[in-house]
C-alpha cells in the first residue's frame, strides 16, 4: 500500500471514530447542536480525505478548517446554559 492510502485509511478511521464518539455522547433526538456537531465532523473529514487524495489545495482545506472552528465557536458563544432557580 502506498503512503496516499495509508493516510486516507487514517483519515477515515479518525473521522469515523470522531462520528461514533458524537452518537455515543449526545442526547437522544437531533437538535440544533447535535446536528450542528455532526454535519461539522463530517465536512472536516470529507474535506480531510479531498486534501489527502490531493484533490484541494492547502489553502482551501485550511480555508474549510477554519470556517468549521468558526462556525463552532459561534455554536458555544450562542450556547445559552440552563438556568438554576
Amino acid at each position: 500500500m502506498n503512503q496516499e492510502l495509508w493516510l486516507a485509511l487514517g483519515v477515515l478511521l479518525l473521522g469515523g471514530g470522531a462520528i461514533t464518539g458524537v452518537f455515543l455522547t449526545k442526547t437522544p433526538g437531533f437538535g440544533r447542536f447535535s446536528t450542528s456537531v455532526l454535519l461539522l465532523v463530517l465536512v472536516v473529514t470529507v474535506s480531510a480525505l479531498f486534501f489527502a487524495f490531493g484533490k484541494i489545495e492547502p489553502s482551501v482545506f485550511a480555508n474549510v478548517v477554519f470556517a468549521v472552528a468558526g462556525f463552532a465557536g459561534g455554536l458555544l458563544a450562542n450556547r445559552q446554559e440552563p438556568s438554576n432557580p
